[in-house]
């Protein structure tokens, strides 16, 4: 890992300590989540909200482990948008999962995290996830189709019962082989975590 990226990273796991996390009014946690890809080695599944601040503050670590660590562990993101307090959040969902009805969901989740700052507070969001998609070569107006459609809204309300049933009450939350983890403070934590669940496999 690169010099220019440990520094970053150093500044992303401070900036975590001055955000905190969001969390839901909601007591109790599972230390357990449903299996959720059988038949897979290793799995780590993020519950996140494009919104929250500090999700973006862990997205350059998740991206940076999913480059080191390749195939040999499965990624799963799941939505989990915090409607009360990120009027964004659900939009950005979507519109993660309009992209991926193109086969582009995590070119468009990455680039909805790296410009959260631009359309985070913004009355008119659709305007900025559309030229998104636009500079991903998508197909716009499938894409506004695919934006409204019950079948991508109901992909990301599944995704947040799942977090509901799986007791989640902040984001982001991370679960390791079905096993809640505390969230990990440096690169190099989780960095150690997913090589000590790649062993045991």
């Amino acid at each position: 890992m690169g010099k220019s990226l440990k520094i970053f990273l150093g500044a992303a796991v401070l900036a975590l300590a001055v955000l905190g996390l969001y969390r839901l009014s909601r007591t109790g946690i599972s230390e357990q989540a449903p299996s959720i890809v059988p038949g897979v080695g290793t799995v780590l599944i993020e519950y996140s909200d494009f919104q929250c601040p500090a999700c973006g503050v862990y997205y350059p670590i998740i991206k940076a482990l999913q480059q080191e660590f390749g195939e040999s562990i499965v990624f799963v993101y799941r939505h989990f948008p915090l409607r009360q307090i990120h009027a964004n959040a659900d939009l950005a969902a979507r519109s993660a999962e309009a992209a991926g009805k193109q086969g582009k969901f995590w070119e468009m989740h990455d680039m909805i995290f790296e410009n959260q700052k631009d359309w985070a507070s913004q009355s008119n969001a659709k305007k900025s996830m559309i030229e998104y998609a636009q500079s991903l070569n998508l197909d716009a107006e499938r894409f506004k189709t695919d934006l409204d459609s019950k079948e991508v809204k109901e992909k990301v309300n599944n995704d947040y019962l799942s977090g509901i049933q799986a007791k989640v009450n902040a984001v982001p939350t991370f679960f390791l082989n079905g096993t809640k983890l505390q969230n990990p403070e440096s690169y190099e934590e989780f960095k150690k975590l997913l090589e000590e669940a790649i062993l045991k496999v």
